[in-house]
């Protein structure tokens, strides 16, 4: 029995600094069929987010919904140091001959593993033999590790959400609270600037690069939520793959406003629509739960009357707009290839539903930009 304990105790304690490793050290996505910290979020996310969609007004559900990525980093690090100590305790229950005063049962066992992971040192229990000697510096250097690691986490978190939401937020002003593509697209011609949509997307592929990277790196980012109403990486994401979808299909080669070449545009539009179906095939791929997701193209997720009525706001705000089915088809094939994964992870993540993302039903309203003379 004194063999089976240690050995229990030292795959226990192996595992949950396997689990930190991979979750806090390891910079990439990992597999996660022995790991603590996914199967956590996994299972307390729909539950969280069965209450919170169960919440009124809007405002209380978001609260709601936004201190579980916190709230999953706090009992993260309960869950480390419990399993530790279960860990611990195994190991120094079975060496109880090498230490003084000789312990008698498991919880003065948990209890010098505990005290010997936070490093408390009351000295009431004492190792006396290498072995166990080894195991209690090894529990106070292990403690300590995870405390700084979990440190360090929050604080690259929290940074790298800081710059996620950067251009969310500018998204505002361009694209309108929830955002819309067909609306940032409005906002560009409206003012007659359509070549500076060029820079917008530049702007957005970087964002959507980095998000990526950090997203699958550190997968508790997907559950920070933006402190502002109506906004979500993922709705922002959606809203400008739509407008580069709309420039790309409903725009001809070669087209002007007031002047202004599009060819820039519509160049930048095509590579950011590469790395944003790139992001979304990635992001459901292996997502939070681990398993892959059966996400093949189920058509463009919108009516042909929503499309035609988008092609109308274009061609008012100043774009020379093609019509018929051959942009339908054409939309309808770019679109197809990112709808269904884009609404899968509007749906998983509850974000805020806008114009063509999530669940619809549940849209309140659209802020749209103000334009001016």
């Amino acid at each position: 029995m004194v063999f089976f304990e240690s050995i229990a105790g030292v795959i226990l304690v192996a595992l949950v600094l396997f689990d930190v490793f991979e979750s806090v050290v390891l910079p990439r996505r990992a597999g996660n069929m022995f790991r603590l910290a996914p199967h956590t979020m996994a299972l307390l996310w729909p539950i969280w987010r069965r209450i919170g969609l169960r919440l009124q007004p809007a405002w209380r559900r978001e609260d709601f919904l936004g201190t579980f990525a916190p709230l999953v980093i706090v009992l993260l690090l309960v869950l480390w140091f419990a399993g530790l100590i279960l860990g611990f305790g195994l190991i120094l229950h079975a060496l109880e001959d090498q230490l003084l005063p000789p312990i008698a049962d498991y919880e003065t066992a948990f209890y010098l593993a505990g005290t010997s992971l936070l490093t408390i040192g009351f000295g009431d229990v004492v190792a006396t033999a290498g072995p166990a000697r080894f195991a209690v510096v090894f529990a106070g250097a292990a403690g300590l590790t995870i405390v700084a690691l979990v440190i360090a986490l929050t604080f690259n978190l929290y940074a790298s959400f800081a710059r996620r939401e950067v251009l969310v937020l500018a998204l505002d002003a361009r694209a309108g609270v929830p955002p819309s593509g067909v609306v940032l697209l409005e906002t560009y011609g409206r003012y007659r600037i359509p070549e500076e949509l060029a820079t917008m997307f530049a702007q957005f592929e970087l964002w959507t690069a980095e998000t990526l990277d950090s997203h699958l790196a550190y997968p508790p980012l997907m559950f920070f939520r933006s402190s502002h109403d109506g906004q979500s990486w993922i709705s922002a994401l959606g809203a400008v793959l739509d407008a580069a979808t709309l420039l790309i299909a409903a725009v001809p080669d070669g087209a002007e406003v007031d002047g202004a070449s599009l060819r820039k545009s519509r160049a930048a539009a095509k590579m950011f629509y590469s790395i944003g179906c790139h992001a979304l095939v990635d992001l459901t791929q292996l997502r939070i739960t681990g398993k892959r997701s059966n996400t093949a193209a189920h058509g463009p997720g919108i009516e042909r009357v929503e499309f035609e009525m988008a092609c109308l706001r274009l061609a008012e705000a100043g774009y020379p707009v093609l019509a018929g089915e051959t942009a339908w088809q054409a939309f309808s094939e770019r679109r197809s290839a990112y709808a269904a994964r884009l609404n899968l992870l509007a749906t998983y993540f509850a974000s805020p539903p806008t114009q063509w993302i999530g669940d619809r039903t549940m849209l309140e309203r659209v802020h749209a930009p103000h334009f001016g003379n």
